[in-house]
């Protein structure tokens, strides 16, 4: 497969961007075409997108879409499907996709739906156990992230009688407050580690056994769970009950596999069945449907046109649905992780960038903290909208409020305003001394700003399921084109390795052969 930047599509597309693309003005565009809305309208199963308030137009999507053919993205996407071992540092496939999929329709499909039956027939039981009133999830970074985005996502699918909870951060300012809430008795912990050594998860599960058996808990392997696939380490800790997983499973796309054990006992059996079911759909989109009508394969070309053609280096997410409060920090880790990377899968240094920042808040806080910079910085974001039509709440009038916000700054991003026109305005916040074409200039928006609004009909497992299979089928895309690995996160490594040379010198206070900065920041934390 090519490199984006080794192809004769790419080098049309910069003479492309040179004569159109960086000039190009979203009002413009819908002043010509009054179609425009309706022909950049992608409809995706359980989410709609329109794509219209973006700065490409047909020509540009040609462009693009030659591109991904002769990078042979499709060629990839299969591959990734069919489980070849498309994570080659590590020689692994990546199959979180045949973690959804029915019965006999993907590799390793017996497996996979053995665990599955067994880890949802055990969270029914759960759910059913009315002894239990708090489950605490302890892992981190994917076992925590997902779970934790998709429970408080589904809140409404829950019910009142058991809370959950998650604790990653090795800080004990994260553990220690939650405890003194706990009964020990009527408290169910899962500790999910993959290898059930992860420093940060296995010293809060220590914490929590320790806590356990000093506030009067009795017997640790009813109250204690694993997701791991280390089932002596599990064992030996006092666990019992196991669920595992495979190798082919990466941490930030482990919410479909039993890591997702939380979820299934905040939602249930049935919804979590749904969940996948939304993903799965969403995987047949991104095989089947045509480059052109096809919503993951477009968002991840807009990505590159983005960041390597108008040099844009971040993205916010807007969730307009307080449910998808924590969307934003699972899709850091989800596109950052993936694509964060300076070279090709050969080795090679990137003479582009890749992996935008991706940041955000629920609308509508953000509006009332960095929408300032969105709407007037020196920076040019994207910024993506997401939408719920139907609430699951009975105030009709907040809803008719939040998507008001919503359609309002999406627009406000397009059109601006011209100084002329504020100079028409009143401001009664302006000072009574400064010059009227100076205030107006203050008031002035420069407008043309991007934005992807995504609708869902409502926020439901279905829905949710296939909104995050959408963003993980994107994020593959974009890393395809750019030819890297997205599926490592070798990035991780150095800092835990410096991590566990540090810590027995934070007992001894020994400086020996460390840089001055650290040496010295150690002193000033050990005197």
């Amino acid at each position: 497969m090519k490199r984006c930047d080794q192809t004769a599509a790419w080098a049309a597309l910069q003479g492309h961007y040179q004569a159109h693309g960086r000039g190009f003005d979203l009002r413009e565009a819908f002043a010509r075409d009054a179609g425009r809305y309706t022909a950049m309208g992608i409809e995706a199963p359980e989410v709609y997108a329109d794509l219209s308030k973006n700065l490409l137009d047909t020509a540009t999507l040609h462009f693009l879409l030659d591109l991904a053919r002769e990078c042979g993205l499709e060629t990839q996407r299969d591959a990734l499907l069919r489980g070849e071992p498309v994570n080659g540092t590590e020689g692994r496939a990546v199959l979180h996709t045949a973690l959804r999929a029915p019965q006999g329709t993907a590799p390793f499909s017996d497996d996979v739906h053995g665990v599955l039956d067994h880890m949802l027939a055990y969270a029914d039981g759960v759910r059913a156990d009315w002894a239990f009133t708090d489950i605490v999830n302890i892992g981190i970074g994917g076992s925590d992230l997902g779970p934790q985005m998709v429970v408080r996502a589904l809140e409404s699918y829950t019910h009142s009688g058991q809370r959950l909870h998650f604790v990653s951060n090795v800080d004990g300012h994260d553990l220690a407050p939650l405890l003194q809430r706990l009964d020990p008795n009527k408290t169910l912990f899962i500790v999910a580690s993959k290898t059930f050594t992860t420093q940060e998860t296995m010293a809060n599960a220590q914490a929590a056994r320790d806590w356990f058996l000093s506030a009067g808990g009795h017997a640790i392997s009813r109250h204690f769970v694993a997701t791991t696939t280390n089932i002596e380490a599990a064992a030996a800790f006092g666990i019992s009950t196991t669920f595992g997983f495979w190798d082919w499973v990466g941490g930030r796309y482990s919410l479909w596999s039993a890591i997702g054990l939380p979820i299934a006992i905040a939602i249930g059996s049935a919804n979590f069945r749904e969940l996948l079911a939304g993903a799965h759909a969403m995987d047949r989109h991104f095989a089947e449907a045509p480059l052109e009508r096809n919503l993951p394969a477009l968002l991840g070309l807009l990505d590159l046109w983005y960041r390597n053609f108008h040099g844009f280096g971040s993205r916010s997410v807007a969730p307009y649905h307080q449910g998808l409060a924590r969307l934003p920090a699972y899709l850091q880790q989800l596109e950052m992780e993936s694509n964060g990377k300076r070279v090709d899968v050969h080795g090679a240094a990137l003479p582009f960038g890749t992996s935008p920042v991706v940041w955000g808040e629920p609308g509508t806080n953000g509006q009332h903290a960095y929408f300032q910079m969105l709407h007037q910085g020196t920076d040019v974001i994207p910024v993506e909208f997401i939408a719920v039509k139907t609430p699951s709440h009975p105030w009709a009038g907040q809803h008719h409020k939040l998507l008001a916000n919503c359609l309002a700054q999406s627009q406000a991003l397009m059109l601006g305003k011209t100084a002329a026109e504020a100079a028409t305005e009143k401001a009664p916040t302006a000072s009574a001394s400064i010059a009227p074409e100076v205030l107006a200039q203050h008031r002035s928006f420069p407008g043309n700003r991007p934005s992807t609004t995504f609708v869902l009909e409502a926020l439901t497992p279905r829905s949710l399921g296939a909104l995050v299979a959408m963003y993980e089928h994107r994020v593959f895309t974009s890393g395809a084109l750019w030819g890297i690995n997205s599926f490592d996160q070798w990035g991780v490594e150095l800092g835990k390795a410096l991590c566990n040379q540090l810590l027995p010198r934070l007992a001894s206070g020994d400086t020996a052969g460390l840089d001055a900065s650290t040496a010295g920041l150690l002193r000033r934390l050990t005197a």
